[in-house]
């Protein structure tokens, strides 16, 4: 097998150029299971060969430990990938969770990488039984407990619960996984009596993080099985009341996928009523944001003027820029402080009204020239 072939070789441009030209109708679905494997590098590479002749986009993780999938394929390739992932006898009848909203363009490419852990949770799994999980809850249990009185807590980053989340939920401050699960240990000390509910975006960040908190005492931890996705198909089928408010965040092209029509989140930039969340166009920037129309077209669907300012000089010019900077989003993945991001954007309006540029040469108009 030549291994070296079994990964992309397109650009950007030219994987979206293809997307746009397939026009066939695509499903989004993602799945997980916790399961020994073995050989694991042998897996990635066979999984690669068969999953591309099917015509399978996505970003999945594998490890000793699991699988952990988010994909896309042609609707008509459903059947054979289905036949595929069981006629493994590790991933046979893997439950699957299917996109709430779909345009055929989640993903552009297939990466299959082979992780340490199928989630990246910074926890050490020796030092708790991570097979020890909470109890499942099907959508309509999931209501009934919310509305007896159960702690809800939100396991996702701080920027996915930005634009949705359940009602009364507490949402962490962490833009971190590990970060979260301590976090919300810390908040609920004393309370390990309390019947707790936990929920993720497709389950499997409760699966560590209801063990986690089992092995620190809480005494009755349940978990949203399925996660939010799941939960949005559940309450369609079933006809209930949906306890989740706004959209759903998703690590893909998409971003979100709306649940319901509640807006729940504000602009960073303008303060106006909006969940549109979008990635800072600068480049070494690539911030989340939570930014409104209105605000998208007058900064150029950047974070900031000065982003704004980069982003729309020559490709050249933006090179010269980049050169030797690392990307703002490798160490804080979001904007966190809004009033912040509002007190920057009236500093650099005025920078700039007083004639300073941004870009490869920044001038300074309180300097003088020699």
């Amino acid at each position: 097998m030549e291994t070296h072939r079994l990964r992309n070789l397109r650009g950007p441009e030219e994987l979206r150029s293809r997307i746009e030209r397939e026009a066939v109708p695509r499903t989004t679905l993602s799945f997980y299971r916790y399961v020994r494997l073995s050989e694991v590098e042998v897996l990635r590479h066979e999984l690669y060969a068969e999953w591309d002749a099917l015509g399978v986009l996505g970003r999945i993780y594998i490890s000793q430990e699991g699988i952990n999938a988010q994909v896309s394929l042609p609707s008509a390739k459903l059947v054979a990938f289905r036949s595929a992932l069981d006629a493994r006898e590790a991933f046979k009848d893997v439950p699957w969770k299917i996109a709430v909203e779909d345009d055929g363009k989640s993903f552009l490419k297939l990466k299959i990488k082979v992780r340490p852990k199928i989630v990246a949770d910074g926890l050490a799994d020796d030092a708790f039984d991570v097979t020890n999980v909470g109890e499942h809850l099907d959508a309509e249990h999931f209501n009934r407990k919310m509305e007896e009185g159960a702690l809800v807590i939100d396991m996702r980053n701080n920027y996915e619960c930005l634009i949705g989340h359940f009602e009364g939920a507490y949402l962490p401050k962490a833009d971190t996984f590990r970060g979260a699960i301590e976090e919300v240990s810390k908040v609920l000390k004393g309370k390990e009596e309390k019947e707790v509910l936990l929920y993720c975006t497709g389950g499997i960040r409760c699966e560590k993080a209801s063990a986690y908190l089992k092995h620190h005492g809480f005494t009755n931890v349940n978990q949203l099985h399925g996660g939010i996705i799941d939960y949005a198909r559940q309450i369609k089928d079933k006809g209930l009341p949906s306890k989740y408010k706004g959209q759903n965040f998703v690590f893909d092209e998409r971003l979100a996928e709306r649940i319901t029509a509640d807006v729940v989140s504000t602009c960073m930039q303008c303060g106006a009523v909006s969940d549109r969340i979008s990635n800072c166009k600068e480049v070494t920037c690539n911030m989340l944001l939570v930014q409104c129309e209105a605000c998208a077209g007058k900064y150029a669907d950047c974070c900031s003027p000065s982003c704004r300012e980069i982003h729309l000089l020559p490709i050249d010019a933006q090179r010269a820029w980049r050169k030797g900077r690392s990307t703002r989003s490798t160490k804080t993945k979001a904007i966190n402080d809004p009033e912040g991001l509002r007190q920057r954007i009236r500093d650099e309006e005025e920078f700039l009204a007083l004639g300073g540029q941004y870009g490869p040469t920044i001038v300074d108009p309180n300097k003088p020239t020699k």
